[in-house]
């Protein structure tokens, strides 16, 4: 089997060059994976719109609407860190659209990875570190409410705490949020996840690697979560420019090969999402972020071979 990759052409819409956040990197992504022939453009699951039906089940209707009509407030785009444009509304919510797509394939096929997604700041009401709308917290919401899933589990690995997904997802006891990231790091005001692992800064490959080992040994068989979603953020580097942990590109391969393992191997169904990475040098950025592509189909095909491909 081909892993299922999820990607539209929305994903990178005109941005300013200088702009800290990397919106390029979606599309820089998609030419490196397939430039690597891990895909063909042809071959990527292409998503639609996500309603706002399926948005409000996280976000308070009035704040949808602000947004999509470009009318938040100054402290609300100053939060937010991203001058907003139609473009930019259009692309937020069809990666939103495209977190849930990748959700339900894996769902149906074991794994599946998107080219975006992890925007795990966002609140109910307003918008935070560069994510306006939550797709993690709006993915779990819409798959527990429509019976697709009894429980899942977030397992975000970006190297900022997911506090926005902790805030939404706090009274829903059947979606499990664990973070493990840098204790030191944005956000400076940390949630309750159910389950936080604040890491110290400069921690690098070998110390990291046995806290996945270990989060994952004891959450998986304590939870039997019907899905996992993965954010993969790779701003745990130690050449990322927002991160204070130190891990190198094997560390990072490690990492993926290790969470994507647990979950098979248990026959749970994982969903990957890229999360955040902030290097100046956007094509390296975008090969870092693949690693967790390809490391999804080499998984599945020592796991279950490669007859299909």
């Amino acid at each position: 089997m081909r892993v299922p990759l999820i990607y539209h052409d929305d994903y990178s819409p005109p941005f300013p060059g200088e702009h800290r956040f990397p919106m390029e990197k979606f599309r820089l992504l998609r030419d490196h994976l397939v430039d690597s022939g891990l895909t063909d453009d042809a071959a990527l699951r292409r998503p639609d719109l996500c309603p706002p039906d399926i948005l409000a089940l996280a976000h308070q209707p009035a704040y949808i609407e602000r947004f999509l009509a470009g009318e938040l407030d100054r402290e609300q785009q100053r939060r937010l860190g991203l001058p907003w444009s139609a473009a930019l509304a259009r692309r937020t919510v069809r990666a939103v659209g495209g977190s849930l797509l990748t959700a339900r394939l894996a769902l149906r096929h074991g794994i599946a990875c998107h080219l975006a997604g992890g925007t795990h700041h966002a609140g109910y009401d307003h918008p935070a570190g560069f994510c306006i709308f939550n797709d993690l917290a709006v993915v779990s919401r819409c798959l527990l409410e429509s019976g697709e899933v009894q429980r899942v589990l977030i397992f975000d690995c970006d190297v900022h705490q997911g506090d926005g997904t902790a805030r939404l997802l706090a009274e829903v006891p059947e979606a499990i949020t664990v973070s493990l990231h840098c204790a030191t790091n944005y956000p400076a005001r940390k949630a309750d996840s159910d389950w936080d692992i604040p890491l110290p800064a400069g921690m690098g490959d070998a110390d990291y690697l046995r806290v996945v080992d270990d989060a994952l040994n004891y959450l998986l068989p304590l939870y039997q979560p019907d899905l996992v979603l993965y954010d993969a953020g790779v701003d745990v580097h130690r050449d990322d420019a927002l991160g204070y942990l130190a891990l190198s590109d094997a560390g990072l391969a490690a990492r993926e090969r290790s969470v994507l393992r647990h979950c098979l191997q248990r026959g749970i169904p994982v969903a990957g999402l890229i999360g955040g990475g902030y290097d100046p040098d956007r094509q390296a950025l975008a090969r870092r972020h693949g690693i967790l592509h390809h490391s999804a189909q080499r998984v599945w095909d020592e796991l279950h071979g490669d007859a299909g491909r």
